[in-house]
């Protein structure tokens, strides 16, 4: 699709999208992908269908990991040509219609999708594939239930049945929300936090966790049998399809997260070879595990934004970093409730040298006295780095502390 192809509205639309953008990167309130196409949008509410009209779209959805495996899965479907993708992380319609009218020659789209959104985005953007990776709790002030989310991305997906669903089998209440979809592929990709699946969103019974199974006792519901998963070496397909699989990214949730990519990849027609070989060669996400050298310390930057995922970014501490360096604010984008702070289980940084920094430090260090953990507070990320034993030092951060960790390490490279 060729944006000139566009009616005079919508042109003018982009056009004003892109001012607006250019002047948030001038006056450095951010990269401008989310005001701009906001613009653009209130210029032509219609201007989403028109940039998805004509494109193979695959939707990346779920509580965590969106981010990082619409960039593994953009990487696997570059094999077969140019890949439109919003690889930041602006996953409302704004942040896609920027994504969009940025590549707009490119046939495929790759596009990660706020789940609050989907249901009406989905209408827009038509997909060919939606991968659903998980729905866990997040931003207590302004998220749903997670039953709830679960009721509607179910009647979303019973209203898309040409849509392809590549769902994780092991979340119980992703794995509820794909359930009677006629066109799955079930990918075994782990389930991070297991608290919040513990009554059947369908029946509201009990969910029975056995190993490598679940089911409830109240519905017809439970685990369905993978098409793809995954053991310590290698990614298993169908028809008994094995390669290795190596991500560079670490930990056992990118193995997951690599599974799902691949398997949307072959999906829409990858050779899932080369997309397995594309997907390993992912080594930083927007920032994420981006790592800075300052003097004697080498600071890896990891983001966490709720229960679940602090809890899997806990997992993949390096055991030789002996300083812990954690960043928390509670503004807009993060859910001003932090009330969360408490469902987090901090032990794996006993023993390690921990200062707490963000702007809701002092919320942090209570949670932090009574989990026995000891620590320091301090306003200052660089200083902190500093003050920990020379050597690897992690630095966890929440989405918008994580941002201004990024743009003050930026500038203190020059």
């Amino acid at each position: 699709m060729d944006t000139p192809t566009l009616p005079p509205r919508s042109r003018a639309a982009l056009a004003a999208g892109a001012t607006a953008r250019w002047g948030s990167r001038v006056t450095g309130r951010g990269a401008g992908s989310t005001i701009g196409g906001r613009v653009a949008l209130s210029l032509d509410p219609s201007l989403l269908r028109r940039l998805a009209d004509g494109r193979r779209v695959v939707v990346v959805t779920g509580t965590n990991g969106k981010t990082t495996t619409t960039r593994m899965l953009a990487a696997a479907l570059a094999t077969l040509g140019p890949v439109a993708t919003n690889s930041e992380g602006a996953n409302m319609a704004g942040g896609l219609v920027t994504a969009l009218a940025a590549a707009a020659d490119a046939p495929i789209a790759v596009l990660e999708v706020d789940e609050l959104h989907l249901p009406r985005i989905a209408e827009a953007l038509q997909p060919a594939v939606i991968v659903l990776l998980n729905v866990s709790r997040d931003q207590l002030d302004r998220v749903g239930e997670t039953h709830q989310i679960e009721r509607q991305l179910r009647a979303m997906l019973a209203r898309h049945p040409h849509t392809l669903v590549v769902a994780n089998c092991d979340d119980v209440l992703a794995a509820s929300a794909a359930y009677d979809c006629a066109r799955v592929q079930w990918v075994a990709a782990g389930e991070g936090w297991a608290g919040d699946s513990v009554s059947c969103p369908r029946s509201g019974e009990v969910i029975v966790c056995e190993p490598g199974h679940w089911h409830s006792r109240g519905a017809p519901l439970q685990r369905p049998k993978p098409h793809w998963w995954t053991d310590n070496e290698a990614l298993h397909g169908p028809d008994g399809w094995r390669a290795p699989l190596r991500p560079a990214l670490p930990g056992e949730v990118n193995r997951g997260n690599a599974a799902l990519a691949i398997a949307a990849a072959v999906a829409m027609g990858a050779d899932p070879v080369a997309a397995t070989q594309a997907v390993t060669l992912v080594s930083e996400v927007a920032g994420r595990y981006r790592k800075v050298r300052l003097g004697e310390h080498t600071a890896r930057i990891l983001l966490a934004k709720n229960p679940a995922g602090w809890q899997q970014a806990l997992t993949l501490l390096d055991p030789a970093a002996a300083g812990c360096v954690i960043a928390v604010n509670g503004r807009e984008a993060d859910g001003q409730d932090l009330s969360w702070l408490w469902d987090v289980d901090f032990s794996p940084m006993v023993t390690r040298t921990v200062i707490a920094c963000g702007e809701r430090r002092a919320d942090l260090a209570v949670r932090l006295t009574y989990a026995d953990l000891p620590h320091a507070c301090g306003s200052d990320v660089i200083a902190a780095i500093r003050a920990c034993p020379p050597g690897p030092v992690e630095v966890l951060a929440n989405y918008s502390a994580f941002v201004q960790i990024n743009r003050l390490l930026q500038r203190v490279h020059g």
